[in-house]
Formats: structure tokens, sequence, C-alpha cells
């Protein structure tokens, strides 16, 4: 499996040595970055200057969309989706927020090992929500919504859904800081579905009327979530001078950043509070190693994390991303202004 895994790569590179004179491989470092989680692996070689000379992805969507389970990691690879970013647009080090199936956090990338951890979940991530809310109301099922993962038929139905029909209370409102918390919320959107389910006198896995319409509430409630903890991040940071108006950049990855509702309602955000706004290619916020080879670019240059030699390493099995001031974030206790300042729409 590796050798196929790898051959689109090996054969990139092969093509890229051949190239001309101009790219010699005695002057240029290559990197090859590999990503493995629970759902996908994924392979990419890149050179020093960023250039992708070849990658390959291997999927288990397929599995998971037969049996239609899905399967979530947290991994220290938390570090390369600010990296995958760097790498779409050469900005400086700045705010960012990780989106995915497996964690979702805020912090401050001061540099490439260098970050101030602001708040993150305290249970399941956006991702995971998402695609347990899909699995609840059958949409492997719904004739639209073939092949497609649970977060994205989601995303698909919400698009001629009206969310007003349903309100789902917005999560952890008596807390001012910048934790998320999605695993209330699932209970809710569930006994929401089993009392529909009762109304219209179906059983569970069959596809109710109202799909649609719970779809987009759904979307709508863990978008204005993250959107309202991240604004309260942002305000922390310019009050305390983290972050310099001129300069602040909302940098938002990971698989969930994909989703174009919750994209640019952030991008609303960060231009109504005068932030530049970068987010990779969607190909690049989920599972991939352009990503993971990018972020061995970055140490590379900087000399850190470098290893001529293994001895003497030690392993964690969760690996603690920078300085936690998520405490200092709580005592300012910033109060955030209304939603319905910040307008938006997917289209």
């Amino acid at each position: 499996m590796a050798r196929r895994l790898l051959q689109p790569v090996m054969h990139g590179r092969a093509a890229w040595l051949s190239c001309g004179s101009r790219h010699s491989a005695g002057h240029t470092r290559l990197v090859l970055g590999i990503e493995t989680s629970c759902d996908d692996t994924g392979a990419a070689v890149l050179d020093e200057t960023g250039r992708v000379l070849g990658e390959a992805l291997h999927s288990q969507k397929e599995i998971h969309m037969k049996w239609n389970n899905s399967s979530r990691s947290t991994t220290a690879s938390q570090r390369k989706h600010p990296a995958s970013s760097r790498g779409s647009a050469q900005r400086q080090w700045s705010f960012f927020l990780l989106l995915s199936g497996g964690h979702c956090i805020l912090a401050v990338a001061r540099g490439v090992s260098d970050f101030l951890l602001l708040g993150q979940t305290i249970d399941i991530a956006p991702g995971d929500m998402l695609d347990k809310v899909a699995r609840r109301l059958s949409l492997v099922k719904h004739p639209e919504c073939h092949g497609m993962a649970g977060g994205k038929a989601i995303e698909h139905l919400a698009q001629n859904g009206d969310r007003q029909q349903y309100t789902f209370r917005l999560p952890m409102q008596q807390y001012r800081n910048c934790d998320f918390s999605f695993s209330g919320l699932q209970s809710l959107v569930n006994r929401a579905i089993f009392q529909k389910e009762k109304e219209e006198g179906i059983q569970e896995g069959e596809i109710l009327s109202c799909v649609k319409d719970i779809a987009a509430a759904v979307q709508h409630v863990v978008a204005a979530h993250i959107i309202q903890r991240t604004h309260r991040a942002m305000l922390f940071c310019l009050k305390n001078s983290i972050l310099l108006p001129k300069s602040a950049t909302l940098v938002v990855s990971g698989g969930v950043a994909s989703n174009q509702y919750i994209r640019k309602g952030l991008q609303a955000l960060a231009h109504a509070n005068g932030f530049a706004f970068l987010s990779p290619p969607p190909r690049l916020c989920t599972d991939n190693g352009v990503m993971i080879a990018w972020n061995g670019i970055e140490r590379l240059r900087a000399g850190c994390g470098v290893l001529y030699s293994t001895d003497g390493i030690r392993y964690e099995p969760k690996a603690p991303l920078g300085i936690d001031i998520s405490k200092r974030v709580e005592e300012d206790s910033i109060k955030v202004p209304r939603l319905r300042k910040i307008q938006w729409s997917a289209r």
C-alpha cells in the first residue's frame, strides 16, 4: 500500500529532477510530509520554495459511507493547519482558528513553534458533531446526498432550508471565554429530531420532511457559536496588544473550514473588525500531506525540531500547543456584540 500511495510522489520528483538544469538536486532540499489519522493517509513531497512536486491520498471515505460511520482523531498535527495557510499565501504569523473533525482551537501563532492558546473545545469538535447529526438524520439515504460525507451533506441540504424554523440555544453563553462546546448542542438537536419523528409518525432511520430546515438551523448555530467565541478572541488580542490592528489576520483552517457558510461568516467577522482573512483552498483544509511537508519546510528554515538522532526522544500521546492563556481571556470577561451585526450568507 505504501508503494502504491507514494508512486505519484516519486513520479512527480522524477519529473521535477529532469525538467532542466535550473533545478539542482544537490542545491535544493526536498521535504516529505506524511499525514495520517483514523480516516486518511496523505503524503507529499515539496521543495524548499514550497512547490508541490507530488502528492497522494489514501482515503477510507467509501468504507465509512458503506457502514454509515466516521472516526475522528485529535493529533499534534494541530500545528500543520496554520502552516498550510502560510503555504497558500506568504503572510506573517498571526491569529488562527482551527476547525476540524478532531479538534477546534483558537490561538495566536507567533512563530513556527510559538503559540498562545486562547481557547479550544471542551468536548467534541464541530466536524464530529455535524457528522453525528447527519447520521442521526440518516442523510446517507437522502437522494441528494449520495456519496457525501456527513458534514458536506448538512451543508448541501442547508442551502435550500429555512433555518428560522428551528432555534437552538447557543452553547456556553454564561462563560465569557473562548472555549467551545458541541456535545450539549448535539443533544438538543437529537431531541428536536426525535420530537419531529413522533409528530410525523416515522421511525428513526427514515427521512424527515423538514430535514433541510433542520440542516440549515444546525449549520447556523454551529457557525454562530464559532463566530461568537472567535470574536471574543479577536477583541481580547486587540485590547491586550497581542495583535496590532494594521497587521491582524484571521487564519481559518481544518476540514470544517471547507463549509462555505461557516467560512463566509468568519470572513464577514474579520472584515467587520479590520482583520485580514486567510483560508487555504478546501483541498488543503482536509487531510493531506502538503500541509505536513510545508510545516517541515518552516521548521527546516527556522532550524527548529530538526533531528539527526532519535536517541533520548520522549514520545507523548498528545503534544501541548504553546502557552495556554485561556484563563486570562476568561478573567477579562469581554462582552461580545450581538451576532446580528454580522451579516452573511453562503451565496
